[in-house]
């Protein structure tokens, strides 16, 4: 019997599933509201086709929970990147016109015909790191925010306010030096204490948020952190990004979703390459941030290997993009080492 192929358009209020066949004629449609028998009411209405498989438009997203529920109930799942469903409604109709239906039906047509789909998998400790590292980087923006509305105020308070980052401890100090001379200067006072009093929560979830991330790396037993300059922050962002190291090929795929790898650009006898703004920019920074830190200490092979691309003739930012690619591979490599060593594991 013909697997039947289920498009699934997921949004935050509502799902809406269009079946089709092998030859991508349509077999029914259904949406559902998004609630707690959201699943059940699709496997009901799905059971007339029991050879079925289901393609959700951003499995990692929005559709990430009833990917997760249908897994849960034995279905098979594939993930279909939103860009391939977009590609398949301008080939269709010449336009990238969306409505539900039509990105449901791209969805299931995508997954029939394009190699790039992905099995979606149970969540596992990758799910948790992900948490984590989101948590600290949201944490971190809130800080950013914080201290910038800080500077501001004690900038109407102190000529020249502060011309460095400023601490929680450093900005009290300050402020406990002003003396009001008026309601204004009070309550700029006042307003300068409230940022302070955030500064220092914000500080303090930053702190029990790095505490959580390391026992998160270390349960695992990742050997991600022995790349200089990857600690428990950039491994957790890493690992939760990746998720499963063997849908990459090889590093050379795994440096192109990460952005370190360079785009050809050329043309008849011209070999021109430049550089990479695709993949995923979170990966990128964090592997941006380590290959800062090797070169910051003179002893690490990093730093070695940047000099010596300087000697060559590069300069310091073509030498930089040398170096991320280097620390992209380290990675690669001890994410596979991690990877077939769990596979390994009779646990």
């Amino acid at each position: 019997m013909a697997v039947v192929m289920i498009g699934v358009d997921p949004h935050k209020g509502s799902h809406t599933a269009v079946a089709i066949s092998p030859a991508e004629e349509p077999l029914g449609e259904l949406r559902v509201r998004a609630s707690a028998g959201q699943a059940q009411r699709l496997l009901d209405w799905a059971a007339a086709w029991p050879q079925r498989t289901w393609a959700i438009e951003g499995a990692r997203g929005l559709g990430h929970l009833l990917a997760q529920q249908l897994l849960a109930a034995g279905e098979q799942v594939l993930d279909v990147q939103p860009k391939l469903g977009a590609r398949v409604r301008l080939l269709a109709t010449g336009d990238t016109n969306k409505n539900d239906p039509g990105d449901a039906r791209s969805a299931a047509i995508a997954a029939l015909r394009s190699p790039a789909r992905r099995p979606v998998q149970q969540d596992d400790h990758a799910a948790v790191l992900k948490v984590w590292s989101k948590r600290h980087r949201d944490l971190g923006r809130m800080r950013t925010q914080v201290v910038c509305r800080l500077h501001a105020v004690l900038c109407d308070l102190v000529p020249g306010g502060v011309s460095k980052a400023i601490t929680a401890g450093q900005a009290a100090r300050l402020l406990g030096s002003i003396t009001p001379s008026g309601a204004v200067e009070a309550a700029r006072c006042e307003l300068a204490a409230a940022f302070l009093d955030d500064l220092r929560r914000i500080d303090a979830q930053l702190r029990d948020t790095k505490k959580k991330l390391d026992v998160a790396v270390r349960a695992p037993g990742t050997t991600l952190t022995q790349v200089f300059g990857v600690g428990p922050v950039v491994a957790a962002t890493v690992i939760g990004a990746v998720a499963e190291v063997f849908r990459f090929p090889d590093r050379h795929h795994f440096a192109a979703c990460n952005g370190t790898a360079p785009i050809e650009v050329s043309s008849g006898p011209r070999k021109i390459y430049r550089l990479s703004r695709r993949g995923n920019r979170r990966l990128n920074h964090v592997i941006h941030m380590a290959a800062v830190t090797q070169i910051r200490y003179r002893h690490t092979d990093g730093r070695a290997y940047y000099d010596r691309k300087l000697a060559e003739g590069k300069t310091p930012k073509e030498a930089l993009r040398a170096l991320k690619r280097r620390v992209s591979d380290a990675i690669f490599a001890q994410l596979q080492a991690d990877a077939r060593r769990a596979s390994a594991d009779p646990r």
